[in-house]
């Protein structure tokens, strides 16, 4: 089925008498409808042209030379121009079809670090060594970082020295920030690590300003507000309160937020190196700068006393063994989902959806755990959440130009 855009067009102009001469003027009109294809109209894709006689005739005294042409001709031109059906049915096919798999993907990244959260929790709760942990679980990562280039599911990255050394600086932030994160799990519930880690865009908005003389906008600051309020009150009502988890989850949020923001200052060829390939570097550099240090910090843990322990805090070897695999596995992937849905989002979107993903895993880690949580911890939480949710959208407000 084909559908049929249509524009008259005049081919000569309407002449305009001054006088009025039709008085006695019998007026004959006839139409002729010239279509030059073959086909009828209903199955044509062009009609040709459309001409329109009037035929005038007057009495002798108005024979003057203006109306001797007797047989002007007026046409008017029918153009038909084919539009392909189903054109704009196709673009909101396209569009339904590329929403529904974005959502497919947040839902995927909110599952994986829910289930990561609750994995890690228990395996730090009979296992108390969070750098040998977080070396595993980069190990999990870059076993699956080389078996997808081994079975070319992604093309394999093509790298520098300029840009080796660009990443590098990425992948030392990338582990100090992990490696805090899981010691801060390690010491105070899952909710409490997650509602100080609602700060980092506070230590963005810092960093930026003492290292680039970026100024924030008004909107910004006014939004930092309920994140340091939200924060300080949840953190006074904490029942699982503990000094070392408050303060390693804030040096993760200083050491996350550097590499952030010194990260858009390094200039990686973005055609040799996607977001996918990028991560994957860093996940494997993380994993050779992080367990030799592990060793140094926590000696050989993996061994059978070692596993006998962790079987006596309430988790026998197998199960120790399934969630640190599914924890690593968990690990790496929700990671890796991030960045593939940074790569289809703007860095806005991406950041609302962040906020949303700390309310689900700190809702879920509390109806898990079974966490004790007063009101006013709530209230504190949930101030601070919308906080971080106001200052993604007060990122999205330029200032005004500066008049001259």
């Amino acid at each position: 089925m084909e559908s049929y855009a249509l524009a008259l067009s005049p081919s000569k102009p309407f002449i305009k008498s001054t006088k009025n001469p039709f008085r006695k003027i019998s007026n004959r009109f006839s139409a002729v409808l010239c279509c030059n294809s073959k086909k009828s109209f209903e199955k044509s894709s062009h009609i040709r042209v459309l001409s329109l006689r009037p035929t005038w005739s007057f009495n002798k005294k108005y024979s003057a030379s203006l109306f001797e042409a007797r047989s002007t001709w007026f046409e008017f031109k029918v153009k038909s121009d084919a539009v392909p059906a189903g054109v704009g049915e196709t673009g909101n096919d396209n569009d339904m079809v590329k929403n529904l798999q974005l959502g497919l993907m947040f839902a995927i990244w909110y599952l994986l670090n829910i289930y990561f959260n609750i994995y890690n929790k228990q395996v730090l709760k009979v296992f108390p060594f969070p750098a040998t942990v977080t070396a595993f679980q980069f190990g999990c990562g870059t076993v699956l970082v080389l078996l997808m280039w081994t079975l070319n599911l992604h093309p394999k990255p093509k790298i520098d020295k300029s840009q080796f050394a660009a990443i590098f600086l990425l992948a030392l932030g990338h582990t100090i920030g992990n490696f805090l994160t899981n010691i801060s799990l390690g010491k105070v519930a899952v909710s409490f690590t997650h509602t100080i880690k609602a700060m980092e865009p506070l230590f963005t908005v810092l960093l930026s300003a003492l290292f680039f003389g970026e100024r924030p906008s008004l909107w910004v600051v006014s939004s930092l507000l309920p994140i340091v309020g939200g924060v300080a009150l949840a953190s006074f009502t904490e029942a699982s309160f503990n000094w070392i988890g408050f303060g390693s989850a804030m040096a993760s949020n200083l050491t996350n937020q550097s590499r952030n923001v010194f990260s858009k200052k390094i200039m990686v060829k973005e055609e040799a190196l996607d977001n996918i390939n990028l991560f994957s570097i860093i996940t494997i550099i993380s994993f050779l700068l992080l367990m030799p240090a592990a060793i140094l910090m926590d000696g050989v843990k993996f061994s059978p006393a070692y596993l006998r322990y962790a079987a006596s805090q309430g988790l026998n070897v197998k199960e120790f063994c399934v969630r640190s695999l599914l924890a690593g596995f968990c690990f790496h992937t929700y990671q890796q989902v991030s960045y593939m849905i940074l790569q289809m989002v703007s860095p806005v979107t991406h950041a609302v959806g962040n906020c949303v993903k700390r309310v689900v895993v700190i809702v879920s880690s509390i109806i898990f755990f079974q966490t004790p949580v007063s009101r006013t911890n709530s209230l504190g939480t949930a101030i601070a959440l919308a906080g971080v949710f106001l200052y993604s959208r007060a990122k999205r407000i330029k200032p005004k130009p500066k008049l001259s």
